[in-house]
């Protein structure tokens, strides 16, 4: 197909693609054993059958909160807050029992610290930004996106390194905005406008997005986020049994 790269007959054992757009991308006759897939994945033919659904709905089965962060009912909503809160109050607690953990990765992956980090950086941009119309610059120990000129800007210090402690603070404080904001949001305020401000601020793709489509990035990112530091912290402790 024009404009495609194409790779025949290629060894591509343990080729690894990271923050890489494969979308429109064809693989005929391959061979794809023990691999693993892991991102934004939507229409996936396999061997002729279309695959997406099947993954999601197990996906639901397997983390019933991803309904309600579906969910245009703010009952649900509020639910999904409260049950992230809880499965992030608990990993954290697994974190203490083995103090060190939290600044160790594998895989080229954040360590614990940095993903919640990054949480800040999302509370601070997609929910105070993004649904409460926040002008005031971010919380200095967030890890935000690393495009420029948004990575080091809008309060971020990227010198700091904060202890878990301190972030575990700072990530508390934000639930708790949170959940004091859900608790009094209706669904018609969900259902209106986002209140992004007009400046050149991190999200600059947020503006014309609907106040509920910036909140499920929020829990989102806060349920992904979550799963990523257990996989991780499953595969740091595997190690060290070994």
């Amino acid at each position: 197909m024009r404009g495609m790269t194409r790779y025949v007959d290629e060894d591509l054992h343990g080729v690894e693609f990271r923050e890489c757009d494969l979308s429109g991308a064809r693989l005929i006759g391959v061979v794809m054993q023990n691999a693993v897939i892991d991102g934004l994945v939507a229409n996936l033919v396999v061997n002729g059958v279309e695959v997406s659904e099947y993954v999601e709905a197990e996906l639901d089965r397997r983390h019933p909160v991803r309904v309600l962060i579906r969910s245009e009912d703010p009952d649900d909503l509020r639910e999904a807050s409260r049950q992230l809160h809880a499965g992030w109050a608990a990993t954290i607690e697994r974190i203490r029992r083995r103090p060190g953990i939290e600044r160790r990765s594998v895989n080229d992956e954040w360590s614990a610290v940095q993903t919640m980090r990054h949480l800040v950086f999302v509370h601070d941009s997609w929910f105070r930004r993004c649904c409460l119309g926040s002008t005031e610059l971010f919380t200095p120990m967030g890890i935000g996106t690393t495009v420029e000129p948004y990575r080091g800007a809008h309060g971020l210090d990227l010198s700091l390194d904060p202890t878990l402690e301190e972030i575990v603070s700072v990530r508390d404080a934000q639930a708790a905005e949170l959940q004091a904001w859900l608790e009094e949001v209706s669904a018609a305020q969900l259902a209106a406008r986002a209140p992004v401000p007009d400046d050149d601020v991190w999200p600059p793709y947020a503006r014309g997005r609907l106040v509920r489509q910036c909140l499920a990035t929020v829990l989102n990112e806060t349920f992904e986020h979550l799963g990523f530091c257990v996989r991780d912290l499953d595969l740091i402790e595997a190690q060290d049994a070994e």
